[in-house]
């Protein structure tokens, strides 16, 4: 057998990154990434927002956990959210506002009048919406960058173009080969492997969990007038659109989650013109190009909530997957949280109030 360590973790994308760089300074670890370069997949296709309603009631925890972090580090840009609806959508904004009432997420109920001053163009049929303001853009190149360089500095290993072709678990240690014949052993295997997670625990004779990847496309346009910059991102209360500012263009998604095989995915030409399409009906904007397009794989557990916990039928097999759309805004937390199951310690001020059991793969039995 290879070099030994405590834990590999299968999977550089910001979930493994982020939690290589909480586990080096404690542990021997080493990140396995199948790419050229770490963050390839659904890292790299962020829509760039951290949004604290995102993911549900029960994810709201995990993001402003995350919230502090990420303010301090300088990764938060303000922008402010706003989930706007037409009359007939009137239930459904107070549903919404009281389903997050008691969850931590700072909102507020806006009526037309409000909503002209936040968006200009917005047709007349729009007439209400949920303001939450502590919206904002993360810079998700620099903390997945930060997170790199921090492993790195605590000593891991990080090794790419490093596809693992088996993984077998004997005699109380993990023996992982990766596709160029190299072979590494390992305490502890972590699956921070995304779209592909159930395919690495099926590989490690792991029961999967059914997480899902479902495809969202996002596509960059040019339109007139340009977007101002302080434009709020906007959601659909319906969730069938949502657009913000970047750069002087609007990137606009269809909200679209079409289930997808694990690959390197790609954008449907019927998606972004499904987008377009509810764009020209929010807004009386004149679109003049789409510039860029591009799709991304967010993976979901069957309760749509993460997964972060020890499998119970192999406790040397830890999950640390199905983080949806949100595993972005809460990468700190949610690494935090996860080194402390791993390592055995106590919450601190990052993660004591987390409800680490409702994430445990147990829950599916």
């Amino acid at each position: 057998m290879g070099e030994q360590f405590d834990f590999a973790i299968i999977g550089g994308g910001m979930a493994g990154a982020s939690l290589a760089a909480e586990l080096a300074p404690h542990a021997r670890v080493l990140l396995l990434e199948a790419e050229d370069r770490p963050g390839y997949h659904a890292t790299g296709r962020s829509a760039a927002f951290w949004e604290e309603c995102y993911g549900g009631p029960e994810v709201v925890p995990l993001t402003l956990a995350s919230g502090t972090y990420l303010r301090e580090h300088g990764f938060l840009s303000q922008r402010g959210a706003l989930y706007v609806g037409r009359d007939e959508d009137a239930g459904a904004l107070d549903a919404f506002m009281d389903r997050f009432a008691n969850s931590g997420a700072t909102i507020e109920r806006l009526y037309a009048m409000d909503l002209a001053k936040r968006v200009s163009g917005l047709r007349e049929e729009w007439t209400g919406a949920v303001w939450e303001p502590a919206c904002a853009d993360i810079d998700v190149a620099g903390l997945h960058a930060h997170y790199l360089s921090a492993l790195r500095q605590s000593g891991a290993r990080m090794e790419v173009r490093a596809r693992v072709s088996e993984c077998l678990f004997a005699d109380g240690a993990w023996r992982l080969t990766i596709e160029s014949g190299d072979t590494y052993g390992a305490s502890v295997v972590i699956n921070a492997g995304g779209a592909w997670a159930d395919q690495i625990a099926d590989m490690a004779g792991v029961r999967p969990l059914g997480i899902a990847p479902l495809r969202r496309t996002v596509a960059q346009l040019r339109v007139n007038p340009a977007p101002p910059r302080d434009l709020p991102l906007v959601l659909d209360i319906s969730g069938t659109f949502y657009f913000r500012p970047e750069n002087g263009r609007l990137w606009l998604s269809p909200h679209d989650e079409e289930p997808s095989p694990p690959c390197d995915a790609a954008p449907e030409e019927l998606a972004v013109a499904s987008a377009i399409d509810r764009l020209t009906r929010v807004v009386d904007w004149q679109i003049e190009a789409v510039e860029h397009k591009w799709a991304g794989l967010r993976s979901f557990a069957p309760d749509r909530l993460p997964v972060y916990g020890s499998d119970p039928a192999n406790p040397a097999f830890f999950w640390f997957a199905g983080q949806g759309g949100f595993g972005i805004q809460t990468a700190p937390a949610a690494a935090r949280l996860a080194s402390q199951l791993l390592m055995g310690s106590e919450p601190d001020e990052m993660t004591h109030g987390l409800d680490a059991p409702i994430y445990s793969p147990a829950r599916f039995g």
